[in-house]
């Protein structure tokens, strides 16, 4: 139904746009630290206008558009045209263009791309997930003590940052090392490819997630809500990730032991 190489040619083309610095300092404030650019704009209007195009049955969600007329149980894209909008404002360069393909909760295609390393990850639902044309898996590694472990610190949500931080030295305390890069889509593109464990964030959209939560799942991973569920296309969500070894350790030993188990 989808040629996934024609939507990835869309997603290439869009990404020309981030490199405009006056783009980028056209800046509106939509709530406390969270902010829209008119890059952000620019490659939502251009990915939508291409993919109607393209696949005009197909419904289209972006985070800078209004949802509320998606019918979730037929096809769905899911768009997040930056994901890094902060990073990309301060041309800290950790920004992707997030897109997947979802019907009834799952996701079926799923594409990151990271301009500023021209890296194209991309899955579809039983075909394995790959980086430029090469496949991936998640780590092997099985101890925390060896593991690379990558969190969010939920920017829209200062209130709860207190709880996070202490969740995260717990963490840090019994892993190799943390990191924190603000790009919750190139965290999960991450794991997908083996370079972290995993990667865990309160409050996450569903753009931030969809695409990622493809990959990992197609690379061998797990892609969990914090009670433990399987994610699937919650609106807002908690989110752990990472291979299995130590996504189950995160969630059994971290989450448990904090009463991050959510109702």
């Amino acid at each position: 139904m989808v040629d996934i190489n024609v939507v990835m040619e869309i997603v290439k083309e869009a990404s020309a746009l981030f490199a405009s610095r006056e783009a980028a300092a056209h800046i509106v404030e939509k709530g406390r630290a969270d902010f829209v650019t008119e890059v952000d704009f620019k490659v939502q209007q251009f990915v939508e206008e291409r993919l109607r195009t393209a696949y005009p049955a197909i419904q289209f969600m972006s985070e800078e558009a209004d949802n509320s007329a998606i019918c979730k149980d037929g096809y769905y894209w899911v768009l997040d045209p930056v994901d890094g909008t902060t990073n990309l404002i301060h041309d800290y360069r950790r920004s992707a263009i997030s897109l997947a393909l979802m019907k009834g909760g799952e996701s079926l295609l799923g594409i990151i791309y990271n301009p500023y390393a021209d890296e194209m990850f991309y899955a579809e639902k039983g075909k394995g997930s790959f980086l430029n044309g090469r496949q991936i898996f998640v780590s092997s590694e099985p101890t925390m003590e060896k593991s690379l472990i990558a969190f969010g610190t939920s920017p829209y949500s200062k209130e709860i940052s207190t709880e996070i931080f202490m969740l995260v030295d717990r963490i840090y305390k019994d892993c190799a090392d943390v990191r924190r890069t603000a790009s919750a889509a190139l965290d999960l593109a991450d794991v997908a490819c083996g370079r972290i464990e995993a990667y865990f964030e309160r409050r996450l959209k569903l753009w931030d997630y969809a695409a990622g939560m493809l990959l990992i799942r197609e690379a061998g991973g797990k892609v969990l809500y914090y009670d433990g569920r399987e994610a699937a296309d919650d609106q807002v969500a908690d989110i752990l990730a990472g291979n299995t070894a130590i996504a189950d350790k995160i969630l059994n030993c971290y989450f448990a032991e904090n009463n991050l188990f959510m109702a």
